[in-house]
């Protein structure tokens, strides 16, 4: 996923369901000098995206061991 948004930046949004921020970069990489930033910022929308998902999955793991104890 992380070679996706690297090298069509848009697809990336569009895969997870964030369509308006996917037109928004293909907007910005149809100019060349966007192209960087729309990487750059797909990327990084992947990576905390990611970390919010093992965030919450470990907030769940906590919940469940405070309860059975």
């Amino acid at each position: 996923m992380i070679l996706i948004a690297i090298l069509v930046p848009w697809l990336s949004f569009f895969f997870r369901g964030k369509i308006f921020a996917g037109i928004i970069c293909l907007i910005l990489q149809i100019t060349l000098i966007g192209w960087l930033p729309a990487a750059i910022w797909a990327v990084v929308s992947r990576m905390n995206a990611r970390n919010d998902q093992k965030l919450r999955q470990m907030e769940k793991r906590i919940m469940a061991s405070q309860r059975s104890t």
